[in-house]
């Protein structure tokens, strides 16, 4: 069953167009990738099913619960772990969580015990009474969880939780995410790191002004790249007859030249790659080492995109 559904959803700023009838259903107790290039639409798509933008066109529902006519009872079921830290870096780590239960409604021995809860779950129980601003960047990104699950939501929406911090506070994150999981939450998970999205999610949406393009499990986007790997050459006295000569191979979808030889991406690495590896001889280039690699989510990326995780 659907938790969240997107219909034809539609967001202009001006004259920009920067989510276009989009469509995303996102299953109850699934883990689910959200992928993009900047201004892709992905913080506008998030934003409207928090409730935080109105829609020019199209409905959105979480839980059953339509956001235009009921936005106060979805962010009761929405947790929202945001890019940049909202926190009160002069108040104790415990009453920034606090403060966050109150205004879902909770209050008095609950709102307590739900503190304690958050702050244990994110292995900042004894640090209660310290303040944020004598936080590392990794505590104050796992404060900022705390803040947002301290009311049990059903969707938890973590927008890039793992930007700027250490490896410990990286892999502590990724693992509460994991048992938040289990513990029964949906989670909806962007970041720009496409390794921590193939070891997370179930699904995975990429979407491209404005619409998803691609959407599945990380095996069923792979298969859309079926075939294509990518051949990482080192080499030395890679000239331009070299290239032109490559360039007109039939099976060569592209290729990048660097300081250290070239990167092709071809239809296969069996007959492509004695091919290339003739051009070179025959041009006098030396091979120093060659490696051929599976498609990858950042290749899938690319091929639809044309652009990087990154750009």
């Amino acid at each position: 069953m659907a938790l969240v559904e997107v219909k034809n959803a539609v967001k202009r700023y001006g004259d920009k167009l920067s989510v276009d009838h989009l469509n995303m259903e996102i299953e109850a107790g699934e883990i689910f990738g959200l992928l993009g290039p900047n201004g892709a639409g992905k913080s506008t798509t998030i934003n409207m099913i928090v409730g935080l933008l109105p829609m020019d066109q199209g409905c959105i529902t979480v839980d059953g619960i339509d956001v235009k006519e009921r936005p106060l009872e979805v962010k009761r079921r929405i947790g929202l772990v945001p890019q940049d830290l909202a926190l009160y870096e002069n108040m104790p780590a415990a009453d920034n969580v606090a403060f966050f239960g109150r205004l879902y409604g909770l209050r008095g021995w609950e709102l307590k015990e739900r503190v304690k809860e958050a702050l244990r779950f994110v292995g900042l129980e004894e640090r209660g009474k310290q303040l944020p601003h004598t936080f590392s960047g990794g505590m104050k990104r796992r404060l900022n969880i705390a803040c947002s699950i301290v009311h049990r939501p059903k969707l938890i929406i973590m927008d890039e939780p793992t930007v700027g911090i250490d490896p410990q506070s990286r892999n502590h994150i990724l693992e509460s995410v994991r048992e938040l999981n289990r513990m029964g939450s949906t989670v909806i998970y962007t970041s720009h790191y496409m390794e921590e999205v193939a070891a997370l999610c179930d699904r995975v949406a990429i979407v491209d002004q404005g619409h998803v393009i691609a959407c599945g499990t990380e095996q069923e986007l792979r298969d859309r790249v079926a075939g294509e790997e990518k051949i990482i050459m080192k080499a030395s006295g890679v000239g331009e007859a070299v290239l032109a000569e490559l360039q007109q191979h039939p099976r060569i979808i592209r290729m990048k030249q660097n300081e250290n030889g070239l990167e092709l991406y071809t239809l296969s690495s069996q007959n492509e790659l004695q091919d290339i590896l003739y051009v070179c001889a025959k041009h006098d280039a030396v091979i120093h080492s060659v490696v051929c690699e599976q498609p990858t989510l950042e290749t899938l990326f690319l091929n639809l995109t044309g652009r990087t995780l990154r750009d």
